[in-house]
C-alpha cells in the first residue's frame, strides 16, 4: 500500500479541529514534502521523523515522500504531528499493518532516538475528541501528556513512551504486547489554599471578602503599605465554591494550552498575578498564533492584580469587555480565537502615591491634586464595572503583636457554599451573572430598602450599572445571612462597599 491515512488534531484557540494525515509513498527521486498550511515546527517534523525511524531500525523509504495535512486551508502548528507522521510512512511503505489505523487519533512529538515528548494542549484535543461525539476512536499520544487528557470521561487514552511502543501495539497478536488504557485517579487530590488564620484582624475586609466569594462580585482594596491586601487576596481562593467537574475541565483545558497544567492542580481554583509591568497582551492573550493570556488563565479562578494604578491605562481598558462578557476574542490578520474568561477580579491599590493617605502616622504630604490624579489612573468605567471597594485599615499595634485567631477558611467556605447552592437553586447560575430583567425578578428591596437605595443613587450620582451591581451585592448579603428578602441592612452593608474612592 503506498497511501496511508490518519487522523490527528490542530489547535485554533480553544478548539481542536480534526486534521487528517495523508502520506503516499510515489517512484521517483527521494524527497519529503509536507503541504497543508504547516507552520516552521511542522515543516522542521522532515528531519525528526527521518531520524527517529532510522534510530528505531526502521527503513527510511527512498522514495517521494508527500504528506497531506488537511484540511489545507488550517494553520497547523507544533510537533504533534510527528508521530502520525512517521506512522504514516510506515504504514505506507507496509513496515507496520495499517489496516486498523482509522480506529485511533495520534499526536506526539518525537525526539531524534525515537521517544515521544509531551505536547500542548492534550486536553482541548481529548474535549473535541468527546464533543464531536459519533464512533469514538482511541487517541494514542505521549505518555507525559496522559493524565490531563484522561481526565475527560469516555474516551479511551493509550499512552505510549516510544515510537517503537506505538509500531508494536499495531504489529501485536499478544494482547500483553498492546497498549494499556490510561485512567487517571482524582479521588485523592485535595485542593490545598493558604488559610485566613494567618491573617491577623481585618475583620471587615474578611467579611467583604466573603461577600465577594458567596456571589463572584469583583473586589477593589485600598489601603497603606503592609495592611494585608496581599494575604488576604492569596488566601481569597479557599473560601470560593468548590470547582464542579465542568469548570475543572474548562479551567484545566486553558492551562494545558500553555503547558502550564499538572493533575496535582485538579479542581485547585486558578490564582493568577500579573506584575504590573504585563502589556494588554499578556493580559487578555495574542500572537501569531493565538494564545490564552492571564484572564483566561485564570478561567473560573482568582485574577489579582496588585498596585493597580501602576497598571498602564490602556492595559486596564481591556479588561473592561471581559468583566461584563465572561470571555475575550483575539483577532488576527489571518486568525480569529475565543477563550473563556470568567474571572474573579481581586484588585488592590494604595491610596496615594506615598501610600500613607489617612494613615494614623501622619506620613502622607500628598497634596489633593496628587491623589486625584493617581485615583484618576482608573477610569471611571473601569471603576463602575468592579463591583465591590472596600477601604483596609492599618491595624493597631496591639492587633499586630496579638497571635492570629481568625476565623479559618473552612468555616467562611462552609458558609459561602450554602449561599451559592441557595442562589443555584433559585436562579441557577450566582448572583454577579444576573441580567437586567433576572435582577428585577429576584433582587427586588422591600420598601424601606429601596427607599434607602434611591436616596443613596441621588447622592452618590451612580450610573445605572452601579445601581444594579449593588442590588446584587445585596441579593448576596440576604443569600449569606439565608433571608429571602432584601432588607435595609442588607441595602445599606452593599452601600457601604462601594466608597472607598471617587464616588460614582
Amino acid at each position: 500500500m503506498s497511501l496511508a491515512v490518519l487522523k490527528s488534531r490542530a489547535l485554533t484557540g480553544m478548539h481542536a479541529p480534526e486534521v487528517t494525515v495523508e502520506v503516499h509513498l510515489a517512484n521517483g527521486l527521494p524527497s519529503f514534502t509536507i503541504v497543508g498550511l504547516p507552520e516552521t515546527e511542522v515543516k522542521e517534523s522532515k528531519d525528526r521523523v527521518r531520524a527517529a525511524l532510522q534510530n528505531a531500525r526502521f527503513e527510511f523509504p527512498a522514495k517521494r515522500i508527500t504528506v497531506n495535512l488537511a484540511p489545507a486551508d488550517l494553520p497547523k502548528e507544533s510537533g504533534r504531528f510527528d508521530l502520525p507522521i512517521a506512522l504514516g510512512i510506515l504504514a505506507a511503505s507496509g513496515q507496520i499493518p495499517g489496516d486498523t489505523l482509522d480506529q485511533y487519533e495520534f499526536a506526539g512529538e518525537l525526539s531524534l532516538s525515537g521517544a515521544l515528548r509531551p505536547i500542548r494542549g492534550a486536553l482541548a484535543m481529548t474535549f473535541a475528541m468527546h464533543r464531536a461525539g459519533g464512533r469514538q476512536r482511541a487517541f494514542i499520544l505521549p505518555r507525559a501528556s496522559a493524565d490531563e487528557a484522561a481526565l475527560v470521561r469516555d474516551v479511551t487514552i493509550l499512552p505510549a513512551d516510544s515510537l517503537l511502543q506505538v509500531c508494536a501495539h499495531f504489529g501485536a497478536t499478544d494482547a500483553d504486547a498492546r497498549l494499556k488504557s490510561h485512567v487517571v485517579s482524582t479521588l485523592e487530590i485535595r485542593p490545598e489554599y493558604p488559610d485566613f488564620t494567618d491573617v491577623k484582624g481585618q475583620v471587615q475586609a474578611k467579611r467583604a471578602l466573603e461577600v465577594a466569594a458567596a456571589g463572584g462580585h469583583s473586589v477593589l482594596m485600598v489601603g497603606s503599605p503592609g495592611t494585608g491586601k496581599s494575604m488576604l487576596a492569596a488566601r481569597f481562593p479557599g473560601i470560593l465554591p468548590s470547582m464542579t467537574e465542568e469548570e475543572a475541565l474548562e479551567s484545566a483545558a486553558v492551562q494545558s494550552l500553555t503547558s502550564g497544567f499538572s493533575i496535582e492542580r485538579w479542581k485547585v481554583r486558578p490564582y493568577r498575578s500579573p506584575h504590573h509591568t504585563a502589556s494588554g497582551v499578556a493580559l487578555v492573550g495574542g500572537g501569531s498564533v493565538p494564545r490564552p493570556g492571564e484572564i483566561s488563565l485564570a478561567h473560573c479562578g482568582v485574577l489579582f492584580l496588585d498596585e493597580l494604578p501602576e497598571f498602564g491605562r490602556s492595559v486596564l481598558e481591556v479588561l473592561r469587555e471581559p468583566l461584563e462578557s465572561g470571555h475575550i476574542t483575539i483577532s488576527r490578520a489571518a486568525r480569529q480565537a475565543d477563550f473563556p474568561a470568567r474571572f474573579q477580579l481581586i484588585a488592590a491599590m494604595n491610596p496615594c502615591p506615598c501610600g500613607y493617605l489617612g494613615h494614623a502616622s501622619g506620613k502622607c504630604r500628598c497634596t489633593p491634586d496628587i491623589v486625584a490624579r493617581y485615583q484618576d489612573k482608573i477610569s471611571g468605567p473601569l471603576l463602575d464595572r468592579i463591583d465591590m471597594q472596600i477601604q483596609v485599615g492599618a491595624l493597631p499595634h496591639e492587633d499586630l503583636l496579638r497571635q492570629a485567631d481568625g476565623e479559618p477558611s473552612s468555616a467562611v467556605h462552609a458558609r459561602v457554599e450554602r449561599a451559592f447552592a441557595l442562589q443555584l437553586s433559585r436562579q441557577g447560575k450566582g448572583n454577579h451573572a444576573l441580567s437586567t430583567g433576572e435582577i428585577d425578578v429576584h433582587c427586588r428591596p422591600d420598601a424601606a430598602a429601596e427607599q434607602l437605595l434611591r436616596a443613596a443613587m441621588i447622592r452618590l450620582n451612580w450610573s445605572a450599572r452601579a445601581y444594579h451591581r449593588v442590588l446584587k451585592v445585596a441579593r448576596t448579603i440576604a443569600d449569606l445571612n439565608g433571608q429571602i428578602n432584601i432588607g435595609s441592612t442588607h441595602i445599606a452593608e452593599a452601600i457601604q462597599y462601594r466608597r472607598a474612592l471617587r464616588e460614582h
